[in-house]
């Protein structure tokens, strides 16, 4: 941590199995794929699927380029730390204040996954009404939501240890699952291929046809494959992270596709009827799939094993936010810097901000208990920032290819991860896919936004604006406010900076990034 002008203050204690599970339940394909496959197949039918390679080769350019990332800067806050590296202060004050929002909201929208499958794993798990009434739906996710959240805080606040031990345990439960719910799928195939070439009048009445809707329908997948920079954002905890991080990124990627695509490919196979509203409805979806096809006790073993992937996921999600809000703490980059970059002296962990994570992330749910279009608006959003957050990522990372000072030959430490001669290309794709999808995701589309009555332009427009207000809101307060107090607070500096100065030729972030009073800080 010296190399990075920080003192190592957490536990370093993530073993390669822990890091790469770290990732995988982040991405966490169970989650994923069950939560939002009833919104893909709505909106494109079984041909939807398509979207799930597309999204993974999209995302994996932008892998590629986050294990490089990884191999040389495994610091906490990942995404941040790797802006600061390649930008000026504001572009990577945004990267981090966005990825750590997206990572709140992104909190509330995975816990509400337990809404899709506890009542149908059991209906004494819908407290709220029966289920038939406007608002059951939503406001029942909410306080399944808040309960998972709470337990989510509970075991992040008490310390590492115990959250990557939960982790791996969960993860080992849904990578087996998910192999068994393949092959158990795959044996009851009832249909061939030829259905995923199929438009089946899906896309009749929109104005760009069948690929408009797939269009709406690629968000179930792109909701899906991120996070994986999660393994290196518990780089500083982790043993020999600048090996362990890449590699833990690119086979978590790898590993949910795999997975995930067989499930959403069989999936499809085996459903008896293709023409069921179920399977297109918030209440049914994959999990009515697969309690037609597999019934009684199976269906409902693979059932609670979604359960537990919703709990890792949630655990995962919540230690990367946990760890954004600790790094930019540390730096003085937040308003209450000092009490949320406090570690647990004995724990190692940043319990306040574990709390007040759990918190923040409840707020979001609360502002829409009354919004039967829960899932879609809380998850578009939460995609859409973090899109943008690795933009500010890969965008500077390219000018710094263009630029010939990336990757840095002369630093004196060796990189865990380089692509050579294929990084400039992978990361010219990895940049285009990040601004497509983000404007794919943005577009204020009434199925995502408006869904359901009341149809106000305000609705439909709901997620520009917000996304347009924090962006705004948030270059605004760094630019008035954060940027004259950055710097290293004195309780994380080493002792002894190995910050390169400003004067190295080899450090070419804007002075702004290094200002005075970070290393006054760091000093005291």
């Amino acid at each position: 941590m010296d190399e990075f002008g920080y003192t190592q203050t957490l536990d370093r204690s993530i073993g390669k199995f822990a890091s790469f599970a770290a990732g995988v339940s982040y991405i966490s394909i169970l989650t994923g794929v069950f939560q939002l496959f009833y919104f893909g197949f709505s909106m494109a039918g079984p041909a939807y699927a398509w979207s799930w390679p597309i999204v993974f080769v999209g995302q994996l350019m932008v892998a590629l380029c986050f294990a490089e990332l990884a191999g040389r800067y495994p610091v906490a806050g990942s995404v941040y730390n790797w802006a600061k590296r390649l930008a000026s202060g504001t572009s990577s004050w945004l990267a981090g204040w966005l990825l750590l929002l997206s990572s709140i909201m992104a909190l509330g929208s995975v816990a509400l996954a337990l809404q899709i499958t506890l009542p149908q794993l059991w209906e004494g798990f819908q407290f709220v009404g029966d289920g038939t009434g406007p608002y059951d739906f939503a406001m029942n996710g909410v306080v399944l939501a808040t309960i998972m959240i709470t337990i989510s805080t509970l075991i992040n606040a008490f310390g590492v240890k115990l959250m990557t031990r939960i982790n791996s345990i969960g993860v080992f439960v849904e990578l087996i699952a998910a192999v068994l719910l393949i092959l158990a799928l795959a044996w009851h195939v009832v249909r061939g291929p030829e259905v995923f070439f199929q438009t089946n009048g899906f896309g009749e009445g929109n104005d760009l046809g069948f690929f408009g809707v797939f269009l709406i329908g690629a968000m179930a997948s792109g909701y899906v494959m991120y996070g994986f920079d999660t393994a290196s954002s518990l780089g500083e905890e982790t043993k020999d992270p600048k090996k362990t991080a890449p590699k833990a990124i690119l086979r978590a990627v790898t590993a949910s596709f795999l997975l995930g695509g067989g499930i959403l490919l069989f999936g499809i196979l085996a459903a008896p009827d293709l023409t069921d509203p179920q399977i297109g409805s918030p209440d049914g979806g994959l999990q009515h799939i697969v309690l037609s096809v597999l019934g009684g006790p199976f269906g409902k073993a693979f059932l609670a094993c979604i359960v537990v992937a919703v709990v890792v996921c949630t655990l995962a999600v919540h230690a990367a936010a946990i760890r954004m809000m600790f790094a930019m703490a540390r730096d003085n980059n937040l308003p209450f810097s000092r009490q949320l970059s406090k570690v647990d002296p004995v724990r190692r962990t940043p319990t306040v901000a574990a709390i007040v994570i759990g918190i923040l992330a409840v707020i979001p749910l609360l502002v829409n208990v009354m919004q039967p279009a829960i899932f879609t608006i809380l998850s578009s959003i939460s995609i859409v920032l973090i899109y943008l957050s690795y933009l500010l990522v890969t965008v500077p990372l390219l000018r710094k290819r263009l630029a010939r000072k990336w990757p840095i030959l002369d630093d004196g430490s060796e990189p865990g991860f380089c692509m050579g001669k294929w990084g400039l290309p992978v990361n010219i794709l990895a940049v285009l896919w990040g601004a497509a999808m983000t404007i794919n995701l943005v577009w204020p589309r009434p199925e995502i936004y408006n869904s359901v009555p009341p149809f106000e332009w305000y609705l439909q427009w709901g997620g520009v604006m917000f996304v347009a207000a924090v962006v705004i809101g948030g270059a605004l307060l760094y630019r008035l406010k954060i940027r004259h107090q950055t710097g290293v607070l004195a309780e994380h500096a080493a002792a002894v900076s190995a910050h390169p100065s400003s004067n190295d030729p080899r450090y070419d972030a804007p002075e702004e990034t290094v200002p005075a009073n970070a290393v006054m800080a760091t000093e005291s």
